[in-house]
């Protein structure tokens, strides 16, 4: 290819472009979710920034306190929760943020804004030191507490069916946005060079099935049966591997790209399951169906589980929707046996 074809290459949709043309699909919106949107690549660039900076800085590693999870927070969390407000705050469409480093509602002051974001700033963060990807994932709500008045918890209770928006950002070899607004999922990769994100895959659709699961299996032997088997049988009739490096953004997207499932079960010490509901299983969720994928938590579809507590855990199987068929259709036979053992055992 000569320099002069090279040149007249077009360079692409860029993000905001697209979210503009997108915006007359929205009868209730006017440019208030389109802004939103912005808003968080915005932030989501300058976190990319600090990420690719983090070995040159002092900011990789713990910062010697827990969140409200219970889990050790690395200075990159505060920080991409620090940005991530501040964008939301100045931009002016959000009057309440749930963020996963804090306990209760974030008030952002602007009362008249029509919308909430519920976010996991930046998860798998504890693998920046290695260099691993990790990533961000938001939810976003039309609110349902009156027009001027701060944010409520019912704003962010609705469940997972009324998210308007979700996606995520993974910081890795490229910095990639996926996001779907209930019609379809798109992805956007970030050229450095130019400061902005460019259309790069259309209309994403996960494979029906994969060789591909994504589990911790530190914890096999605390796994229901069902979950053995179903793991023990992908390797048996499909050479399946497994593929885990404990960013959810990142092997979430792989299997969104190339098939298979991620499997997060109770075990022992999270027997309600260990991702957040509102923050990772709902906008994951919402993400694959509109991927024409499927995610449940063992019992029922995901965006069906009714919320009960804003920082509420969950178990989650998400990915091909063959595959979660195949597991969706053992864990229910299980469940099953278990409940008729328990009858039996009362009678």
């Amino acid at each position: 290819m000569t320099a002069e074809s090279t040149l007249a290459l077009p360079v692409g949709t860029t993000l905001d472009r697209f979210i503009m043309r997108q915006q007359e699909a929205f009868a209730f919106a006017k440019g208030e979710l389109s802004q939103l949107l912005r808003d968080i690549a915005l932030a989501s660039k300058i976190i990319g920034r600090e990420i690719n900076r983090a070995g040159l800085t002092d900011i990789t590693g713990a910062l010697g306190r827990e969140n409200v999870q219970g889990e050790s927070q690395q200075k990159l969390d505060v920080i991409a929760n620090i940005r991530f407000k501040r964008a939301l705050v100045n931009g002016g469409e959000v009057c309440g943020i749930l963020s996963e480093e804090e306990d209760d509602i974030i008030q952002t002051g602007n009362n008249n804004a029509k919308y909430v974001v519920a976010m996991d700033p930046l998860d798998g963060s504890s693998n920046i030191d290695v260099n691993v990807s990790i990533g961000t994932i938001f939810s976003i709500y039309r609110r349902v507490s009156p027009i001027g008045t701060p944010a409520t918890l019912e704003d962010f209770m609705q469940g997972g069916r009324k998210q308007v928006a979700a996606g995520y950002i993974l910081y890795g070899s490229s910095t990639v946005m996926v996001y779907t607004t209930g019609k379809g999922v798109n992805c956007f990769t970030y050229e450095n060079a130019l400061g902005e994100y460019f259309f790069s895959h259309a209309d994403m659709e996960m494979p029906t099935t994969g060789k591909i699961y994504s589990i911790n299996d530190a914890y096999y032997d605390e796994f229901a049966e069902p979950i053995k088997s179903f793991i023990g049988d992908m390797r048996k009739t499909s050479g399946a591997m497994a593929r885990y490096i404990g960013s959810l953004v990142g092997d979430f997207h792989r299997n969104l790209l190339k098939g298979g499932i991620y499997l997060y079960p109770p075990t022992r010490k999270a027997q309600d399951g260990k991702l957040r509901l509102l923050y990772e299983c709902y906008p994951l969720a919402m993400i694959t169906e509109q991927a024409g994928g499927k995610a449940t938590n063992g019992i029922c579809p995901i965006l069906d589980v009714e919320p009960t507590q804003i920082h509420q855990r969950s178990a989650i199987y998400v990915g091909s929707s063959e595959l979660v068929d195949d597991l969706d259709s053992r864990l229910a036979a299980y469940h099953e046996s278990v409940s008729r053992q328990l009858n039996e055992t009362i009678v």
